[in-house]
């Protein structure tokens, strides 16, 4: 049930994304709120700022993910998935059951962290059939749908545009586009994605622009909610710019910062 306001008549919302296995911040999270939201990428592959952190290196060590990370962010990715393809190779077992293993633990830890309520969409590196196993009663996952809460219509769409990348929850961009549809008109638009505008899809820190969507910017000036947040962009040239109507918000990065963005009314 979504919540009602609290006792003075307001609502407080914290929003998070792009948690990347910080378990320890996301249990705080909703301290103080009526319900959290979450827009996903949860697990985390490799640490851009700490090589010694995430699935990658427990698996190959930090010499070989600073290798990884140089290739990536130099664009190089045909050479970084071969070099991934080498360490794979002389790992004993199958790489999906290996990876599957490693993210069934941190979703273990991460969703048994969440508070009550928590209404929560897919990032791009995230593997959404495995959620229905972790989401506790009192989580609510949504991916091209709508809900409630305070009075405000939140609407969320999950996962990520295909890239060179190939992270778990990459979709065509028709298959997006359709889920921007179904949601229509809301109050808040929360994706994990941001809109397609070069200051918030360009990382200053990766030297590169990820890729936002057009179809989310489109329906942003057709529908005009009060706000559109969003993650993946972890160090972007700008946080926050007003669409038209719409107040733009990067509420990332959940890892590095520990801090909820909060929204009240």
């Amino acid at each position: 049930m979504a919540p009602s306001p609290g006792r003075d008549g307001r609502t407080r919302i914290h929003v998070v994304s792009d948690v990347h296995g910080n378990a320890r911040d996301l249990a705080r999270a909703g301290d103080g709120a009526d319900a959290l939201v979450c827009l996903g990428d949860l697990i985390l592959f490799l640490d851009y700022a700490d090589h010694s952190r995430g699935i990658f290196p427990d698996l190959f060590g930090v010499e070989n993910t600073h290798r990884l990370v140089e290739l990536r962010t130099a664009r190089k990715f045909a050479e970084a998935r071969e070099l991934g393809a080498r360490l794979w190779a002389g790992v004993d077992g199958d790489r999906a059951a290996v990876i599957e293993g490693a993210v069934r633990a941190q979703y273990a830890e991460l969703f048994a962290a969440f508070p009550t309520p928590t209404y929560a969409t897919y990032g791009n590196v995230d593997m959404p059939p495995l959620w229905p196993e972790f989401a506790r009663e009192g989580t609510t996952v949504l991916d091209g749908e709508r809900v409630e809460i305070g009075g405000r219509v939140f609407g969320f769409v999950g996962g990520g545009l295909r890239t060179p990348m190939r992270t778990p929850y990459e979709i065509g961009d028709e298959e997006y586009a359709a889920k921007i549809e179904a949601v229509g008109e809301v109050d808040v638009l929360c994706t994990h994605i941001p809109p397609d505008v070069p200051e918030l899809v360009y990382d200053t820190v990766a030297r590169r622009f990820e890729r936002g969507s057009r179809a989310l910017l489109d329906a942003i000036r057709r529908t005009r909610p009060r706000y559109a947040l969003f993650g993946h962009v972890h160090q972007p040239l700008a946080r926050r710019m007003r669409i038209g109507a719409t107040e733009c918000v990067n509420v990332g990065h959940f890892a590095r910062t520990g801090r909820p963005w909060v929204l009240e009314w």
